[in-house]
Parts: C-alpha cells; structure tokens; sequence
C-alpha cells in the first residue's frame, strides 16, 4: 500500500495548533484573536480561517492538543508500585511538562470560558480522559483519584496565583506538599 503524502494543510494544522497554544495561553480566549494566532504561527489569518473555520474551534483544537500532551506525558512517566505511588509518580511527571505554563494556562482560560458550550465539553472531555487514564493506570480507589485531580488543580492555582511566592502562613498551608513548577 502507497504510503499517504501530508497535503500542506495536514502539515500546517499541527504548526497552527502549537501556535495557538501559545496565544491562546497568552491572552484567554477573550484577549487572543484568530489574527494573533496566525500571526504566531507566520500565517495569513484567512488560512487559518480556511482550516479552522473559526476561533472557538481553533482554542477546542488547541485544548484537545493540551489534554493530547498530558497523556502523552502520563504514559511516558512508566510509574509502576501501590495506587498511591503510581499517582506520586504521575504527579511528578505533571508537574514536569507544566513548568513552561502553556499548558497549565491554556487549561486555566478554558476554565474560564466553560459556560461556552463546545469549549466547555472539550474540557470536561479532556478532564475525562485525565481522570479515566489515572484511575486505570493507578488502581487507586475513586477518592484516591479525585485527590489526585483536586491537587493538582491547587497546583495550578498556586502557580497561576504566584500564592508558592508568598512567605505567609496562609500560603504555606496550601502549597505545603504539592510540587509545583516554581519561576
């Protein structure tokens, strides 16, 4: 069977969709526009138009990129050990790709845009697919897993926050135990 030869387009949308990650983490998906993008991206914004059909599905393709990654990322962090262990692990290896905050922002902005309803099922859908992935690769029980998820959420709030910067009682008692991406 001949192999498939990328069309310019298939080749372009991964390009795009990085660039999008960028703005979009950059700006919100109220602060970025499709030209922004292109603009990352070294492109016209009617191509961009032409493959997207439009912002929304443009952030939904770099929010589905994002969950993508995290996957990638879990399943690359080989944990191996107790349910507890597995999840210490794959925290770590979170902890890890966020640091450059793309992605760690990205989600944050989809957060806020969650009552738009095709970008707020892409979200629960790519918080799915994090959920199901560890609790199957885990072993570990529901609550186990939800603490699992509600850390790292704290995570992301000490980071976007800067609360893991502040030397105050308060902030110690939220960050204290979690690894974070420190600047």
């Amino acid at each position: 069977m001949p192999s498939r030869t990328l069309s310019s387009a298939d080749a372009r949308r991964p390009e795009i969709i990085d660039a999008a990650l960028v703005a979009f983490s950059r700006g919100g998906y109220g602060g970025t526009t499709v030209t922004d993008v292109a603009r990352e991206a070294g492109i016209s914004s009617a191509y961009v138009l032409k493959l997207f059909g439009g912002k929304e599905a443009l952030f939904i393709a770099a929010l589905n990129a994002c969950f993508d990654r995290i996957e990638r990322t879990l399943v690359d962090a080989h944990a191996i050990g107790s349910p507890a262990e597995v999840l210490d692990a794959l925290g770590a290896a979170y902890a890890g790709l966020i640091a450059d905050r793309t992605l760690l922002l990205i989600q944050v902005h989809a957060q806020s845009v969650a009552a738009i309803p095709a970008i707020g099922d892409a979200l629960r859908a790519g918080l799915a697919r994090i959920v199901r992935f560890a609790k199957q690769h885990s072993g570990a029980d529901d609550r186990e897993v939800q603490r699992f998820i509600a850390y790292g959420q704290l995570c992301h709030l000490a980071v976007t926050s800067g609360i893991a910067d502040v030397d105050d009682d308060w902030s110690r008692i939220l960050t204290d135990g979690l690894r974070h991406p420190t600047n």
